[in-house]
């Protein structure tokens, strides 16, 4: 048995790419203190564009003390590298939990050959220790046979269970092929019945009918969304700035308190998306 296990480690280290290495969890050197009594959290949602350097030293400033995403206590991030060459090799979301005191989990999807560079993945840090981390690869492969991932992690909050996804979905797919994405972490989320739920991330819903076929496909789940129509992500194309909705944040057994998109905050191309959150109080 030994001998076997020397074995899959072995071959492990050696191809990069395969499953057992694509998802990795821990915590940050010193853990933030969490507040006592929580009565309402901070979460944020935002696609960081592969930072690194003095961008990622720009973007954990922010996450410490912009008054909008600031002290968020769950943050689901997309395109987070961790052995690529443009961002130095660095594990990006370790460097995150580290400055910013809190746990984490972080997992990327397979690459098209076991030889290739490993693929950017996503990420969730919490303030509260994470459990049942499960890495989703989302069906159907986009462009030169790329696939994409999601991941889910249960959060314990007041005695109370929370399931968290982070979810990064193909850009170039029929949007029927992305809703069977997004229906891979509602599968995932039926094992946990009746448990408030927050599933965040990079949706890429760019098609004129992709609004109305997401909230019907979300709505007849139970969640809602505090965010209306508004643009999450910008970019020039021959000088042209093209705005688009591809984020989201969708709230199961949470209502909403207060939520924004900080259009301050420039580090990437898509716009961090925050909504202070509390558990749906119960009718009696």
């Amino acid at each position: 048995m030994l001998l076997v296990l020397l074995l899959l480690l072995q071959f492990a280290s050696s191809h990069p790419n395969t499953d057992s290495v694509l998802l990795e969890s821990g915590k940050g050197a010193t853990l933030r203190k969490q507040t006592p009594d929580v009565r309402e959290i901070k979460v944020v949602s935002y696609n960081i564009r592969w930072r690194g350097g003095e961008e990622l030293k720009r973007l954990i400033k922010l996450f410490h003390e912009d008054p909008e995403i600031g002290s968020a206590a769950i943050l689901a991030l997309q395109e987070v590298d961790r052995r690529k060459k443009r961002t130095g090799h660095s594990n990006t979301v370790k460097a995150l939990a580290d400055e910013l005191g809190l746990h984490y989990a972080w997992a990327a999807p397979p690459a098209a050959k076991p030889t290739d560079e490993e693929e950017t993945g996503v990420a969730i840090l919490s303030a509260y220790p994470l459990s049942d981390v499960r890495r989703i690869v989302l069906p159907h492969e986009g462009p030169n046979r790329r696939r994409r991932v999601a991941l889910g992690a249960t959060v314990e909050i007041d005695n109370q269970r929370w399931r968290v996804y982070s979810a990064h979905a193909e850009t170039r797919l029929s949007f029927d092929k992305k809703l069977e994405q997004y229906k891979a972490m509602l599968e995932d989320l039926a094992r946990y019945p009746d448990v408030p739920a927050i599933i965040m991330g990079d949706f890429n819903t760019w098609e004129l009918n992709a609004d109305d076929k997401i909230i019907k496909l979300f709505s007849n789940a139970g969640f809602k969304t505090p965010f209306g129509g508004q643009s999450t992500f910008r970019r020039r194309v021959l000088l042209v700035p093209i705005e688009l909705r591809l984020d989201w944040v969708w709230l199961r057994g949470l209502e909403a308190t207060n939520s924004g998109i900080d259009r301050q905050i420039e580090v990437s191309d898509h716009w961090p998306l925050w909504t202070n959150v509390k558990p749906v109080a119960i009718k009696k």
